[in-house]
């Protein structure tokens, strides 16, 4: 019997993950394996996920998904409920729902990739509040540190990430974005985990403008299209890491792989079939 993955969202016509999970699929001679996309909005995930048979290993789960997953999972794994969130639900024989999340794999692994050998980075700034900058505070909680700063448009906005931080034990020190301090802070922080949709975070490259970074200081943008972004493009003139949003994509896709097929991902197989749908995409 075959068997199939899909990512589901809305919208999610512009999804790279079909192109990285189907690249895995090749790669590991899973011929028998297919991926699919489906436009599937919040109000119909249950009705798509009562469909699934036994031919699903699983689903990928962009937004406005991630939080009615944890409420339709059998079991929600400990990352995705001290997160909130889920971007994965995995379909165990006879039916169970376990609801997972990779996203927090992504960011670590992401930006470990690009930061220098030893590092130890003690200052973190997430700049969001949302489901991707909750995960962002797990991340940077793998990485050690427990007094982040986030950095929000919206302080009443804010209460997703608090929640999660609650859960995680730890406590981040919350300042609005338009702070007169939050410049200051941001180039002095080790890591840097952007959360805002493409352009949003575009001002930011005035506040690196005229600074000397270090090679240990890694900023990761989540907007992975229309790479370099105008952040990133600053952050690197001034002489920090950065890691881009497709490298989180990609990890985040590769631990999923691990997780619906048993199989370790072939990571650099999809890194190649990411990197020529992006350059294709312009």
């Amino acid at each position: 019997m075959g068997r199939r993955a899909a990512v589901l969202g809305h919208p999610v016509a512009h999804s790279l993950s079909p192109v990285l999970h189907q690249a895995a699929y090749e790669a590991l001679g899973l011929n028998a394996w297919e991926y699919q996309l489906h436009d599937v909005d919040e109000p119909e995930l249950a009705d798509f996920v009562a469909t699934l048979d036994d031919s699903w290993a699983g689903l990928s789960l962009t937004m406005p998904l991630k939080h009615e997953a944890l409420r339709l999972a059998d079991h929600v794994d400990g990352l995705a409920k001290v997160v909130g969130a889920a971007n994965t639900l995995l379909r165990q024989p006879g039916g169970l729902l376990v609801a997972a999340n990779t996203d927090v794999h992504g960011l670590t692994a992401a930006l470990r990739e690009v930061a220098p050998e030893q590092w130890a980075p003690s200052r973190a700034v997430i700049v969001g509040g949302g489901a991707t900058a909750s995960s962002a505070v797990a991340a940077v909680g793998e990485l050690g540190i427990t007094h982040p700063t986030v950095l929000a448009r919206s302080l009443a906005r804010v209460g997703t990430v608090r929640r999660a931080a609650s859960r995680m034990g730890v406590s981040p020190e919350y300042i609005a974005l338009d702070a007169p301090e939050a410049p200051e802070l941001l180039a002095a922080a080790d890591v840097v985990v952007l959360t805002l949709p493409q352009h949003a975070a575009d001002p930011l490259a005035e506040w690196v403008a005229g600074t000397r970074l270090r090679p240990g200081q890694v900023l990761l943008d989540a907007v992975y299209a229309g790479w370099p972004t105008t952040a990133a493009s600053a952050w690197s003139g001034a002489g920090g890491a950065i890691a881009p949003g497709y490298l989180m994509l990609l990890h985040q896709a590769c631990e999923q792989v691990r997780l619906m097929t048993g199989r370790d991902a072939p990571v650099e197989a999809m890194r190649t079939a990411l990197t020529e749908a992006l350059a294709a995409r312009g």
